[in-house]
């Protein structure tokens, strides 16, 4: 957990932050509005502490900073005798408490961790509510993240995911969605890979009545759907060169034409877009526009693959379990000591999607509460195809050949179904016919 101090008394600010510290809690502090400013854009607080009356900026000023900023934080404002009828009025603006000066620092970190996890629950059920997973990790490389999200969440600036297949693209834009500025508004999101080439426009841009044969009504696309929202576009490396000049066209002048109309209309909604792939090559072959490309590229999220970041695997381990007691009614607790150890060493070329698919097996096929190692089943997970018998990864085996071995396994164990080996890999069908050929793959 961190907080931030804001109180233009120093003998507070070092008070506070020592006190904190003694509950194992990172407390950063600032003198004023402005100061507090500067740290909330670089660094991501659970939970601010902020004095009413200060020079210059004042609390209830920053109060409405951090509210049209999109700042979600729980504040507990402090105040003198005197400033209660302030304090009640920075409450009505969104404070979740305040105190009177002077007060017991042990109260205050009672309060603190009281109120941060009443927002932490809330967050948990409003993803729940959206039907995704949490933005779960807590490496130095998901904190690095972290940081990065909540920076830009504010803005309007269109966002790139890289990573590989099953790192949580998804996630983190949902997170973005979720800090943003428009968090209450709709979040749109399309597998460009996964829909047909012929059908991708009107998926997007909709289309008026009458625009081709079997448009019998209108037709509303996602990027009037996802308006006063954000529209996720995964997958992005996948989208045709053709769709690619309309799309730099919407993100340009922020207007569309349904298919078969002929006026243009505003478009309002964020866009975030993410791949598994090289763009930067892409635009060197030619198969990918290199103005699109930068236009997209504003700002840039790494998401790391889940083996660079092992120390999360307990964390997501525990969460996915969370997650499958609750929508198949069961109630295991959790792993042995063993079974922990076994996922923290496993090499997941599938990343998050396949330790969730090992632990789901792992839960059905369970006769514990507790998931024991004996449960596991590391055979036949595309991680296979990168290590030798005695479990070490060969030094001579390349990216390349990990990825050609995956999908050699995957389509023999779905018979040669090269949709079905497509959804255990993670990919587009059209991406998974694109590597068979890259491969020369006669299956």
């Amino acid at each position: 957990m961190r907080v931030l101090v804001c109180d233009d008394e120093e003998n507070i600010r070092n008070l506070m932050k020592r006190f904190l510290g003694m509950e194992g809690i990172e407390a950063d502090t600032a003198e004023n509005g402005l100061s507090a400013q500067r740290c909330m854009r670089e660094t991501a607080y659970d939970a601010l502490l902020l004095d009413l009356r200060m020079p210059g900026m004042d609390g209830l000023e920053l109060l409405g900073w951090l509210r049209d900023e999109g700042f979600r934080m729980p504040v507990i404002m402090i105040s003198a005798h005197g400033d209660i009828s302030d304090a009640v009025t920075a409450l009505k603006q969104g404070a979740q408490d305040y105190l009177v000066k002077p007060f017991d620092p042990e109260e205050v970190v009672i309060r603190i961790k009281s109120l941060v996890e009443a927002q932490n629950l809330r967050n948990a059920v409003e993803q729940e509510k959206d039907g995704g997973d949490a933005f779960i990790g807590s490496s130095p490389e998901m904190a690095a993240i972290r940081k990065v999200i909540a920076r830009i969440a504010p803005s309007q600036a269109n966002v790139l995911i890289t990573g590989e297949s099953g790192t949580g693209k998804e996630v983190a834009a949902r997170e973005i969605h979720r800090l943003s500025s428009v968090s209450s508004g709709p979040f749109a999101a399309i597998n460009i890979g996964g829909v047909p080439e012929n059908l991708l426009e009107s998926e997007l841009f909709g289309y008026e009545k009458g625009a081709f044969t079997g448009a019998v009504q209108r037709k509303t696309g996602l990027f009037e759907l996802a308006s006063g929202g954000t529209l996720f576009l995964d997958e992005i490396g996948d989208m045709p060169l053709s769709l690619q000049v309309k799309l730099l066209r919407v993100l340009q002048e922020r207007k569309i034409t349904r298919l078969g109309g002929t006026s243009s209309m505003p478009i309002n909604a964020r866009i975030i877009a993410a791949t598994n792939k090289e763009l930067e090559k892409m635009v060197r072959e030619g198969s990918f526009r290199e103005d699109l490309f930068y236009r997209l590229n504003v700002v840039r999220i790494a998401i790391p693959p889940l083996r660079e970041r092992r120390g999360d695997i307990p964390q997501l381990a525990a969460h996915i379990i969370s997650k499958y007691n609750r929508t198949m009614g069961l109630r295991i607790s959790g792993f042995t000591p063993e079974a922990l150890d076994a996922l923290s060493s496993h090499s997941f070329c599938g990343n998050v999607r396949e330790l969730e698919n090992i632990i789901e097996r792992a839960m059905i096929f369970s006769d514990s509460d507790i998931i024991d190692v004996t449960d596991l089943d590391l055979r036949n997970t595309l991680s296979l195809g990168i290590q030798e018998e005695n479990g070490a990864m060969p030094e001579s085996l390349t990216l390349r050949d990990a990825e050609r071995n995956a999908i050699i396994r995957a389509l023999h164990r779905w018979e040669g179904n090269r949709t079905r080996a497509a959804e255990e890999l993670g990919i587009s069908r059209r991406t998974l016919i694109s590597k068979i050929q890259e491969y020369g793959i006669g299956i």
